[in-house]
């Protein structure tokens, strides 16, 4: 024992610790850097990148690490590139690590739900923006616990480094060893060496896994969870539970407004919206997917301050119609123009970038609300509103805080700003969803099933929020629906799609209630037996 302890010691082992952990973080850092590239790569649009950076993941996935060092050492002076053993141990292991590291970082941008990206699209985000702001950090997140592994994985390859003589921990062990003759003692302490190590990288990982941790923000609490005697705290009964409950939900509803109740008067809307400008205007629009026609020569023109809602069986290319006018889709042929402009094509015709179309997108207006709310997963319902206003706004923290509150108290969620979406209803979640829309005060407004993703008794507070916008804000809106007496009661005109044509279109109450094709009649006979469609 007192022999492990003198190697354990000796400068001559700590000295190969210092060449172990050069190596690593060398290695590490130069595999972090190419691995980046890599996956950038291969998420481009670019086949000729991506085919290349997958050849490479192949060479050196499928090599020798020990044969790689090697040739760094030995090829490269060949061509004139001369390294030291320290050097090229440290490039072999970077160039190994790097496919590696990239396969992580693509494997977890590639896992951030698609939803979201075409969210920041919608409220005008560059794709730069999307990915700095959105997906890297939601992404950031899950690859920690692979990369803290990889790193592990990288510090135990170090000791290859032997085989063009850098002195590391491995190699001088061996080197004592051998001088010796106390190969127990000295290849102990070694590993014992190796273990401290890797515990550190360990230790770094679980402190960056809390620090990122969104769900338990207290500090104390997020230390105290590790400790295995640990146990989450049960909260006892409380006298006023019940009465806070009843708040809380009484809270989750938007609060009752005068102007809500006010009927519409549709004949004094449909003389303002008659002679108001268009808003969008379609033309002979055509869209199809892998050769099966979804949009088949539609023409639309939705003036400033109506409300269309948009009705049709499934498959009918509502939620095609409605991403196309945002140029979240493109399309085959025809033309839209949403307040007098093309989104996404220059003056000379030509599609834009993504970049350039986002910034469209942001100058034009046109909000989008999403069935399946995606909203950010990583931000709280106020960040979620006030991000996208600094990020594309260019609003300052204040205003844009300022901004969010105040939507947040109009959908009634003033008590829910610092809850994270997936600690919240989907009625929540949907309203967080209107309001982030809403924030940049949008021209025009897109839903799309907005109630679709929500259980039954969530659909009403979604509908009470849209509602009190027609009514009270005489905001332009396309509305794609399955509720029949929402529509019946908010919407200008209804329009009844069925294979990619618009089959009847007219006043909501007159197609919704008297429809004259039969095909509308045989949709609106189901929806009414299916109590839940018809709202």
């Amino acid at each position: 024992m007192e022999l492990f302890f003198h190697y354990l010691s000796q400068p001559y082992l700590l000295t190969g610790i210092v060449y172990t952990v050069l190596i690593t973080l060398f290695g590490l850092a130069g595999g972090a850097v190419l691995g980046i590239v890599l996956a950038g790569m291969q998420l481009s649009r670019f086949r000729a990148l991506s085919v290349a950076a997958r050849i490479y993941a192949v060479i050196f996935r499928g090599t020798p690490l020990i044969l790689q060092m090697i040739f760094c050492y030995n090829a490269l002076p060949m061509i004139g590139i001369k390294l030291t053993a320290l050097e090229a141990a440290s490039l072999a292991l970077a160039l190994n690590e790097a496919p590696f590291i990239a396969e992580i970082i693509r494997g977890n941008i590639v896992a951030v739900d698609r939803g979201q990206i075409a969210a920041g699209q919608a409220l005008g985000m560059t794709p730069f923006v999307t990915m700095v702001r959105i997906v890297v950090p939601q992404a950031f997140r899950t690859m920690i616990p692979a990369l803290g592994n990889e790193a592990v994985s990288a510090l135990k390859n170090s000791s290859l480094a032997s085989v063009v003589s850098v002195q590391e921990l491995t190699l001088r062990s061996t080197q004592l060893a051998s001088a010796t003759f106390d190969f127990f003692s000295i290849f102990f302490a070694s590993g014992l060496m190796y273990l401290v190590l890797a515990g550190s990288i360990a230790g770094l990982q679980i402190a960056v896994e809390i620090m990122m941790d969104l769900d338990h923000p207290d500090p104390k609490a997020r230390f105290a969870r590790l400790l295995p005697w640990y146990r989450t705290p049960v909260a006892l009964p409380d006298a006023n539970e019940g009465t806070e409950k009843a708040q809380e939900t009484a809270a989750t509803l938007p609060p009752a407004g005068a102007k809500a109740t006010v009927p519409l008067d549709r004949a004094k809307r449909a003389q303002a919206i008659a002679v108001s400008r268009p808003a969008v205007e379609i033309e002979n629009l055509t869209k199809s997917y892998n050769g099966r026609p979804v949009l088949d020569g539609l023409d639309l023109t939705v003036r400033l301050g109506e409300v269309v809602a948009l009705l049709g069986p499934s498959g009918s290319g509502k939620s095609t119609l409605l991403r196309c006018i945002n140029r979240l889709e493109p399309w085959d042929s025809g033309a839209i123009r949403v307040i007098g402009r093309q989104l996404g094509v220059g003056d000379n015709g030509r599609v834009l970038s993504p970049a350039a179309i986002a910034n469209a997108r942001a100058a034009v207006g046109v909000g989008m609300v999403f069935q399946n709310f995606n909203l950010f997963g990583h931000l709280t319902a106020r960040e979620n509103i006030a991000g996208p206003l600094r990020w594309v706004q260019n609003a300052t923290a204040r205003e844009a805080d300022t901004r969010a509150d105040e939507l947040l108290e109009r959908v009634g969620l003033s008590h829910r700003a610092d809850a994270l979406p997936r600690h919240m209803s989907g009625g929540q979640q949907q309203r967080v969803a209107i309001a982030r829309a809403l924030a940049p005060n949008p021209a025009v407004l897109l839903l799309d099933e907005p109630t679709s993703a929500l259980d039954p008794e969530l659909v009403n507070e979604v509908l009470e929020v849209i509602r009190r916008l027609a009514v009270e804000d005489g905001l332009t809106m396309v509305i794609s629906t399955h509720q029949i007496s929402f529509a019946r009661d908010v919407a200008d005109r209804a329009v009844f799609l069925a294979d990619g044509a618009i089959v009847e279109q007219g006043p909501a109450d007159h197609v919704l209630t008297r429809p004259d094709n039969p095909r509308t009649r045989q949709f609106l006979q189901i929806m009414k037996e299916d109590p839940v469609l018809a709202g």
